[in-house]
């Protein structure tokens, strides 16, 4: 049989989510009759709002499942834009463009913004899609540290040290996936005036904006300048509970938009109409189910915390948001002889319970684990009991 040529070099510059890779074992173990704790996933556990569900099937009742125009319902980004100032950024719907979640709003702002050769500051550790679309679209990630002892904050004078003529954009996660850090509002204020003095676009992820412990930060955008040089990328799949429908958008420079709105005909065409009126009913209802999450998360949180830290050989911060623990278990790998990728893996083989490798997130993840907490916390407490004990049986074959 004759083949056709090989594929495209640039798919070979694509990484991949672990998260998902994990899920399917997870679920292959299950499917053998075991008993699964899934924290790898980053998806809340509690159903999506009444009303928000109500108002995606009376759209569909109401025959809105014809194509919408490219940037999305014009009512839905008036909403969106008025939701923003929320974190202090003044915009209109114009500056609004909506996609099927926010990955292809990350990949479009990748392709927006990156030339070829141009280096992308990038978290490290942080989630992996951003280095895989940097690659896509031809530019080098370059890794800029967090601050461990100021709870994962950004480290604004590495960030500075790294910057080098070639650089192009800032890529920010706040709240931060893997390890729930937040910037002081001084951390925002000297990031902006690094994006000023070197000309840098900034895409800033707030994808977990809604679920933080404290008081919400204004958004780097609110900044003087700012607005005009940030691209917001968010979704609601977190804050709202709506992984499954697939909705998110970018808030951008005006000038920005109409080439965006571009790149999405030639790519998506729009998103689904009737999954935009449910964002519009989440958005403009009651915003209770949102704050109860955030408060059963808080509780969650301290929960999984405490228990970590209760395991000889890990410690654990407590993080400001997002949803996630990033334990530090080196002082129990030393011990072991494992990694933390070995560690994962036989925590899932042999104590089913599904976590996620810290080096998943990039090199300043070795030696930790992420895990989910947005988890029954009967399930946490299982996960808990089957590490205690996996981590005892290790001990006891040193």
């Amino acid at each position: 049989m004759t083949h056709a040529k090989g594929f495209a070099a640039r798919l070979d510059s694509l990484g991949t989510e672990s998260a998902y890779v994990v899920l399917d074992a997870a679920r292959k173990l299950e499917a053998a009759g075991h008993r699964v704790v899934h924290l790898e996933i980053g998806e809340p556990d509690v159903p999506t709002a009444p009303h928000v569900i109500e108002a995606g099937i009376r759209a569909l009742r109401e025959g809105r499942t014809r194509y919408a125009v490219a940037a999305g319902v014009p009512e839905f980004r008036d909403a969106i834009a008025q939701s923003m100032a929320l974190r202090g950024v003044r915009v209109t719907a114009e500056h609004v463009i909506v996609t099927p979640g926010a990955k292809p709003m990350l990949f479009c702002a990748a392709l927006a913004l990156i030339n070829p050769g141009d280096e992308v500051l990038c978290p490290n550790p942080g989630f992996p899609i951003y280095e895989s679309v940097v690659r896509f679209a031809g530019g080098k990630p370059v890794y800029y540290p967090l601050d461990k002892g100021r709870g994962f904050a950004p480290d604004v004078a590495a960030i500075a040290r790294l910057i080098t003529p070639r650089t192009r954009v800032l890529i920010l996660n706040l709240p931060h996936n893997p390890t729930g850090g937040i910037a002081t509002p001084d951390d925002l204020a000297r990031l902006a005036a690094l994006a000023e003095r070197h000309d840098l676009w900034v895409i800033s992820d707030e994808v977990y904006w809604h679920i933080t412990y404290g008081p919400h930060s204004n958004s780097i955008a609110a900044l003087p300048g700012m607005a005009q040089r940030t691209v917001i990328v968010d979704g609601f799949s977190k804050g709202y509970s709506m992984t499954g429908w697939r909705l998110g958008y970018g808030v951008m420079p005006v000038s920005l938009a109409g080439p965006m709105t571009t790149l999405i005909i030639n790519n998506l065409s729009c998103t689904a109409t009737f999954v935009q009126y449910a964002g519009l009913a989440a958005l403009q209802g009651p915003q209770d189910s949102v704050h109860r999450m955030v408060a059963g998360l808080k509780t969650k949180r301290d929960l999984i915390i405490k228990g970590l830290n209760a395991i000889d050989g890990v410690t654990c911060a407590s993080p400001a948001g997002a949803f996630y623990a990033f334990p530090d278990l080196g002082g129990l790998l030393e011990r072991t002889g494992l990694t933390c990728e070995s560690f994962a893996e036989r925590l899932l083989s042999e104590a089913h319970t599904a976590v996620l490798a810290g080096t998943a997130f990039g090199p300043a993840g070795e030696g930790h684990l992420r895990l989910s907490y947005a988890a029954d916390p009967a399930n946490l407490e299982l996960a808990l009991e089957r590490i205690r004990s996996w981590v005892s049986s290790l001990a006891a074959a040193v």
